[in-house]
């Protein structure tokens, strides 16, 4: 990667795995966490812009990108990685900004290690405990329920491509009206780690009891949320929620995009982050 900052990578061997991680910048740590169908490039946007202010460090999750894939019966904690790769890297405290299946990380990371936390920044985060079949409508039902026949019938272009539909153009666009860049860049992450993945049992993972759905009034953190208006039902729903839940929290909405609005519209993303930590 060309750049003007300092740069490093490689991989942190922690908790029995080893976690592939990639730095640019100088200051304050601001940790970068990818989304369920993607992996660490799907912050190349933000990786550059955010390291001309911040110490930008991020990795792939367990199983995702080239982080290694999860083996052995025993269960373990993405939160866990991430604390024991900030450990690893002599950080004892940073911002987190963390995207869909991330966002979820990253709350559970934020109730688990409150100390570890300086600013949280949530894009169309998930929430563990939360009550995802009510907020589904039934044309996403169907749709999610078509993704997962896809899947248990090995057709994995096809299931790719309708998780690409599903969450990169959203429900109220075709796929022609989205930027396909930006489409195949996330189907290509996603039928990686998919390929990656084939045939793997994962091991169980250790939740919080109680789960985040009973604890965001525990969140202390100056916390910014950033939604699509496009995204799914499900997600703006989940947004609404924390921005009742959590104390003191910013909420953000972007205007035609969908669930990957940092990568649909990256300038517009960046100022809302940057503006935000600048606050904290």
């Amino acid at each position: 990667m060309s750049t003007t900052h300092k740069f490093t990578g490689g991989f942190a061997e922690v908790n029995g795995t080893r976690l592939y991680y990639e730095i640019a910048g100088e200051g304050y740590p601001l940790v970068l966490m990818h989304g369920g169908i993607m992996d660490n490039t799907m912050w190349d946007d933000q990786f550059e812009a955010f390291a001309q202010h911040y110490r930008v460090i991020r990795y792939d999750l367990r199983g995702f990108g080239q982080s290694d894939l999860p083996t052995g019966p025993e269960p373990f904690s993405m939160r866990g990685d991430l604390r024991a790769l900030l450990a690893f890297l002599g950080i004892e405290k940073a911002n987190i900004l963390g995207i869909s299946m991330a966002g979820s990380i990253a709350i559970d990371f934020t109730l688990d290690y409150p100390d570890m936390v300086n600013a949280l920044i949530l894009v169309a985060p998930g929430v563990n405990g939360f009550d995802y079949d009510s907020a589904e409508s039934e044309d996403e039902k169907a749709m999610f329920q078509e993704i997962e026949a896809a899947f248990e019938s090995k057709e994995l272009e096809r299931a790719v491509e309708l998780e690409t539909r599903a969450w990169v153009d959203g429900p109220h666009r075709t796929p022609e009206q989205v930027d396909p860049v930006v489409r195949k860049r996330v189907y290509d992450m996603d039928l990686q780690n998919n390929r990656r993945t084939a045939g793997i049992e994962w091991p169980a993972t250790q939740k919080l009891e109680p789960p985040a759905i009973e604890r965001l009034a525990e969140i202390r953190v100056p916390t910014l949320l950033i939604i699509g208006d496009g995204d799914v039902r499900e997600q703006i729903t989940v947004v609404d929620t924390l921005a009742t839940k959590i104390p003191g929290v910013q909420k953000a909405v972007m205007h035609d995009v969908a669930h990957v609005p940092n990568m649909e519209r990256p300038a517009e993303f960046n100022q809302l982050v940057l503006d935000f930590l600048k606050m904290v």
